[in-house]
């Protein structure tokens, strides 16, 4: 796997990743290929919690030196918890997205839009595509 991609996570075509912390529960955040596009961030907009999305809604925002891009929910989902500590360090989105900077626990409401995400090595070869 390239330094791009956590091969435990599944990923969207809008770079967003999900990663099963419970049954249907995930973690998900916004992949290192979309932190190094972005460049240095400087506010992230989260979403509310409690709150729930439809597949492809914007949920919230990454402002950065270069762009403001927004977050997708990756499939119909209710949010559970916020990493509040984004709101002060959201460079921790730069340092280190598959940890630290998670963006949100969501609860995962309907399961079959799981198996039309990218897994990592689909995600890979989406990437270098894009490229």
């Amino acid at each position: 796997m390239g330094k791009h991609v956590h091969e435990s996570c599944l990923y969207t075509k809008s770079h967003e990743w999900l990663l099963q912390h419970e049954s249907d529960t995930y973690v998900m955040g916004i992949s290192d290929h979309a932190q190094d596009s972005l460049g240095d961030i400087t506010y992230l907009g989260l979403p509310e919690v409690g709150k729930a999305f439809k597949a492809g809604q914007v949920i919230g925002f990454v402002e950065s030196v270069k762009a403001v891009s927004d977050i997708y929910a990756p499939v119909d989902l209710e949010v559970l918890e916020v990493n509040s500590t984004l709101e002060q360090a959201p460079e921790t989105c730069n340092h280190d997205p598959f940890g630290k900077g998670w963006i949100a626990k969501i609860k995962v409401t309907q399961s079959e839009q799981l198996s039309e995400l990218f897994d990592a090595k689909g995600y890979e070869a989406y990437l270098s595509e894009e490229q």
